[in-house]
């Protein structure tokens, strides 16, 4: 495979053609998102444009995996590392992820449909990402733990309860896209402060 290098226009191109099949993922489906359908929304002159920057629609869609979870981290990084103590760490985090869904509804939407419709392929969501993923919430379980601000649990349990009722608002948005994002934090951060807070 040809190792391109890297320039300032060739990165601006591959950007607009992954915000161009971000958009097509969440309004076509995964089915329907031809380099055809991109390079229209796009404004491309040739679906060739796109194939000098990716080799196949694998290769598009993995880079499509890796921008969205590269801007997710800077987000909730950014949210979470700011916080004094392990308490305010786990509603910054719930609240981040809801604030991102919310904020980034294109993005996510083309996540999930990736996930679901290229299942075991470039891009796709495995065990070593899952725990990837949990770790960061373990991390502040167990030292709030140490700390004396949560209650005895296990933090893997409780790491994966967490993250699951935070991974299905893409599914919840699809059925009630009118959802108060808003509230959905407030509730997920009050129920799982008094699920994990030591007794006073």
């Amino acid at each position: 495979m040809q190792v391109r290098k890297r320039t300032f226009t060739g990165d601006a191109r591959r950007a607009q053609i992954i915000a161009a099949t971000i958009e097509t993922l969440g309004r076509l489906g995964y089915g329907h998102t031809s380099f055809a359908k991109i390079a229209e929304r796009a404004g491309l002159s040739s679906t060739r444009l796109i194939s000098y920057h990716f080799a196949g629609k694998d290769e598009l869609m993995a880079a499509v995996v890796g921008h969205v979870h590269e801007k997710l981290g800077r987000f909730m990084h950014e949210r979470v590392s700011a916080q004094p103590d392990a308490r305010s760490r786990l509603r910054a985090y719930i609240g981040g992820l809801v604030a991102f869904n919310a904020a980034h509804r294109d993005e996510m939407e083309a996540l999930m449909t990736i996930f679901l419709s290229h299942p075991g392929e470039a891009g796709s969501y495995g065990p070593e990402e899952e725990i990837r993923t949990l770790s960061h919430l373990e991390l502040i379980l167990r030292e709030g733990q140490e700390r004396g601000e949560f209650r005895a649990f296990d933090p893997f349990v409780m790491a994966a309860t967490i993250q699951r009722s935070l991974d299905g608002l893409p599914f919840l948005l699809r059925s009630r896209p009118g959802l108060d994002l808003e509230l959905t934090a407030r509730e997920l951060e009050t129920m799982f402060d008094l699920a994990t807070r030591a007794e006073p």
